[in-house]
């Protein structure tokens, strides 16, 4: 990922001060892809921050080190940071980011990209119109990729998607614990979640441990569908014709129009590239605010799981702010 950033960072025409990992073999294979000389390559983040002081820093390691590089690039005086999704491990160093960052007059994004890609934008702009007659439910079903690794990103995007922080959180996980490519030392879990916002609007997402294809998407709405495959780049539409859009919900299959449209498929790069940008103008970027709901979502998740899959009510019940979670 952090070979991914470099190729954003360049495509917005800023410069690449240095480059920093354990592990010199991603050191040499970054100068190799992108002619980033030995004299740009440190192994300590520490030392890069004093010799090379950049005016931002993107932090593409696992989450266990978030906080901490976040937290020390703020206090040698990087301005602009643009940090990896999940924010980091615990919500207390969620809070611990925000707050240093904000000491130390630090801009932080987290690297939800939805509000930039067209598979949500499009059917936001969808959705929001009075022919769709706004937006009741989403709906995703998807391959087992992960509570932390992509399940993350579609809370971020119900939030976009609905103006609204969700409220309650049901979580349902899979018994099976499948090994994380990431490394031994990390855990995700698949499985289901529903979530609900104050004013009723839902989601559901299931991406169960015996699910190994696919990500999909479903938009609901008074009188219409929306559904997209993401890794494909299409969506279809299902929407009342308009004389039949005062009858009740309970007519269902009324005559409707259909329509079915090419849209981006799933990218990195390009959306990756947009939040760097949005940091750098400093507005419209998904900020650390941003990311630790989604933290906050997932614990609440967790919670809810081990609860016998009772709801958490996040304007109400304590989640544990030092409770430290596997995530890569």
């Amino acid at each position: 990922m952090g070979r991914r950033h470099v190729h954003a960072v360049r495509s917005l025409g800023l410069d690449v001060t240095a480059i920093c990992d354990t592990s010199t073999d991603s050191l040499a294979e970054t100068e190799r892809e992108h002619g980033i000389g030995a004299d740009r390559h440190y192994r300590d983040l520490g030392e890069l921050l004093s010799r090379a002081r950049p005016d931002g820093l993107i932090i593409a390691t696992t989450a266990p080190t978030h906080a901490e590089y976040t937290c020390m690039a703020a206090e040698a005086g990087v301005k602009l940071i643009l940090c990896e999704k999940p924010m980091a491990v615990s919500l207390a160093e969620c809070d611990r980011m925000l707050r240093v960052c904000r000491e130390r007059g630090a801009r932080l994004a987290v690297n939800h990209q939805m509000r930039f890609m067209e598979q949500y934008l499009l059917p936001k702009t969808l959705v929001d119109a009075d022919a769709f007659g706004g937006l009741t439910s989403v709906t995703v079903v998807g391959g087992n990729f992960g509570m932390s690794m992509n399940a993350l990103h579609y809370f971020e995007m119900f939030r976009f998607m609905t103006g609204e922080a969700p409220r309650r959180v049901t979580a349902w996980f899979s018994d099976a614990v499948v090994p994380n490519p990431r490394g031994a030392e990390f855990q995700d879990r698949a499985g289901a979640v529903r979530l609900e916002t104050r004013s009723g609007k839902r989601f559901y997402l299931d991406c169960g441990a015996d699910q190994g294809h696919g990500m999909q998407v479903i938009y609901a709405g008074p009188y219409g569908h929306l559904y997209v495959d993401e890794l494909a780049g299409v969506l279809h539409s299902t929407v009342r014709e308009e004389q039949y859009r005062a009858l009740p919900t309970t007519r269902y299959g009324m005559a409707a129009h259909r329509t079915t449209q090419t849209i981006a498929p799933a990218d990195v790069i390009a959306p990756s590239a947009a939040v760097l940008q949005a940091l750098v103008r400093g507005a419209n970027y998904p900020d650390g605010a941003d990311g630790r709901l989604a933290v906050a979502v997932l614990v609440a998740a967790y919670l809810s799981h081990e609860r016998a899959h009772a709801a958490i009510d996040l304007e109400r019940d304590p989640l544990p702010l030092d409770r430290v979670f596997p995530w890569a």
